[in-house]
């Protein structure tokens, strides 16, 4: 018992990965050596497909919307601009046309990517499975994740983004020479500190990504594990599974409201030209 618990575990937190070897297209268990260059499927999948459906979503509801009384789908778009245009407003003290609507693609886009942690955890692998058995396959060996923001790779690359804007933004509005004096100069000002001062900044600087990409991994991957061992015990499973998803209605908004709030704080402090 314990070890069909462990295969379905570790089935359930396996992503569906393709790679190349032996000069062609391998799947899951032959890309277990494939190394940097292993791509997972599931992963890429899912996060295209919502990105797609939020833009298209946002883009059919701005071209019918309507000065007169709105639907409920106009409405819930335009509680999340407004939502989302006043966080900026309260919090980056800069002038940048990019980072509102930045910050309102990073806030659905994450909360739509958590949000398939609602998905009850056996739907999604099942259907898979049962394409892979028509398909000639083994369904054990048929492996998707559903949630992107449970796999590290998304949640690096989200904030590796948001890094690159971060450098970006730095040197174009101090200038390279303002943004190594940032480096070298601070917290102590005086030349003996550079070196100092150059790790102190350095750890600063790398650590917002590294902080960004692992508390909305953490958090997810630990609530997709929890709905995991919940499906594991059987008949008893829906009350726990519907007290864990009600808490959910918490937490996977949250991680989306963190992950934008601390965008819009480090491109603020990025702005900063004094």
């Amino acid at each position: 018992m314990a070890a069909d618990t462990g295969s379905y575990i570790n089935h359930h937190l396996t992503n569906a990965k393709m790679c190349m070897a032996d000069g062609g297209v391998a799947f899951n268990h032959a890309c277990e050596n494939a190394g940097f260059w292993t791509l997972h499927v599931d992963t890429l999948g899912w996060s295209i497909a919502l990105g797609l459906i939020f833009l298209l979503t946002f883009r059919s509801v701005a071209k019918k919307a309507t000065t007169g009384v709105p639907g409920k789908l106009q409405c819930a778009v335009e509680m999340i601009i407004d939502f989302v245009d006043s966080s900026v407003k309260e919090t980056f003290h800069g002038k940048n046309a990019l980072i509102a609507p930045l910050s309102l693609t990073i806030f659905v886009w994450v909360l739509l990517m958590n949000a398939m942690d609602w998905v009850p955890v056996d739907w999604i692998p099942t259907i898979a499975g049962q394409i892979g058995a028509l398909m000639g396959m083994d369904p054990h060996d048929v492996y998707i994740k559903s949630v992107p923001t449970t796999d590290m790779n998304m949640t690096f690359a989200l904030s590796l983004g948001v890094f690159f804007l971060i450098i970006y933004y730095s040197i174009k509005v101090k200038g390279l020479g303002g943004f190594v004096k940032e480096l070298t100069l601070q917290p102590f000002g005086h030349w003996a500190f550079i070196p100092v001062n150059f790790i102190l900044e350095s750890v600063t600087l790398l650590a917002r990504p590294v902080s960004l990409a692992l508390r909305l991994f953490g958090n997810l991957y630990a609530g997709e594990l929890i709905f995991i061992l919940i499906a594991t015990i059987g008949l008893f499973q829906l009350p726990v599974h519907f007290l864990w998803a009600a808490f959910h209605l918490l937490v996977i908004p949250l991680q989306a409201f963190i992950f934008m709030m601390l965008t819009i704080v480090y491109l603020s402090l990025a702005h900063e030209d004094h």
